[in-house]
């Protein structure tokens, strides 16, 4: 099958783009060209098409939709960067779907479309008995959560065949740099996971299934459903990194946009949880630990790196004193 992959270089493209071709299908890359994507293009640049363009280009966007059967479009710009820079936000994430949807009606065959949204759009839950399902009703609680929410009735009403994934959290196999908005979650917050390549493969599967028309949500399961806190331990401590004090996290009174989600329907039909908590974390440490001579430099590093880390923390009063104190 022809297949349209928009933000193929991403932690969830890659994934898929794998997935995809190990299935046979032959993939059309759609992406920016910078250094991440072309490092990551090198390893698939003689299995799939890589066409480079920006999904705020109408013109891009109508050429790598010609000819396709299929289009899973998985570019978007995700939290923190929607809040960093809310007007290129809203240009790749709202107006960048509403091209990929126009260029997709213009074709004379139509190619059915799969979006990739997220459980933010359930809003603030915790106060409510979990899971989440799919008939739950949708809130939004900020710019990338009305985004999704808005993007899903596009989809929806573009007269297209169409499919919707809500994704839990995703994990990349990378690593990504400290920022405050790990101290936003409060610690007690029921946080599920999904490895990416089980994602890319719920993907992958769900492409000669019986997903149209549909919502489906997409999350690693029961072995999957922790709290923030030991997702947030685990990885601090796969680094040696003592955790920061209970006080430097958002209070249970004010609520994060995630939870347990129900995969019972999606898991039946797609096959596609393989990995536990214990997994996910194993790997995104593999992947994210220093080698070589950061690895040697990093135990002298420690203290500086983790007083920066706690002064991250908007919670934290007295900075200097809660950082000589712990």
């Amino acid at each position: 099958m022809h297949i349209l992959l928009t933000g193929a270089f991403g932690n969830i493209g890659f994934s898929t783009l794998q997935a995809l071709l190990e299935q046979g299908h032959v993939v059309r890359c759609f992406d920016q060209r910078v250094k991440t994507t072309e490092k990551k293009a090198q390893r698939v640049q003689n299995s799939a098409e890589l066409v480079w363009g920006d999904i705020r280009d109408v013109g891009a966007v109508t050429e790598a939709v010609k000819g396709q059967e299929v289009i899973i479009h998985l570019a978007y710009i995700i939290p923190p960067a929607v809040d960093e820079q809310p007007a290129l936000a809203y240009e790749v994430n709202v107006r960048g779907t509403r091209h990929v949807i126009e260029a997709a009606k213009a074709q004379q065959q139509p190619p059915k479309i799969l979006f990739g949204s997220s459980l933010d759009v359930f809003g603030h839950t915790q106060d409510k008995e979990p899971p989440r399902r799919v008939s739950d009703p949708v809130q939004a609680t900020d710019a990338y959560s009305q985004q999704k929410i808005t993007c899903e009735e596009m989809v929806k009403d573009s007269g297209l065949e169409w499919a919707i994934y809500r994704f839990a959290d995703v994990p990349p196999l990378e690593a990504r740099p400290m920022h405050p908005i790990m101290y936003s979650i409060p610690l007690s917050t029921r946080f599920e996971m999904i490895h990416t390549h089980d994602v890319g493969l719920a993907i992958a599967n769900g492409i000669h299934s019986p997903i149209w028309e549909k919502t489906w949500l997409i999350g690693g399961g029961a072995s999957c459903q922790v709290r923030y806190r030991d997702y947030l331990y685990r990885a601090l401590e796969g680094v040696g990194l003592k955790p920061p004090p209970d006080e430097a996290f958002a209070p249970d009174s004010k609520p994060y946009c995630t939870d347990w989600l129900d995969t019972t329907e999606s898991q039946e039909l797609l096959h596609y949880q393989r990995h536990s908590f214990d997994d996910i974390m194993r790997d995104v440490l593999a992947a994210t630990r220093p080698a070589g001579v950061a690895a040697w430099l990093l135990p002298l590093l420690r203290p500086l790196i983790r007083r920066r880390m706690l002064r991250l923390s908007p919670y934290l009063k007295n900075h200097a004193g809660s950082i000589q104190a712990t």
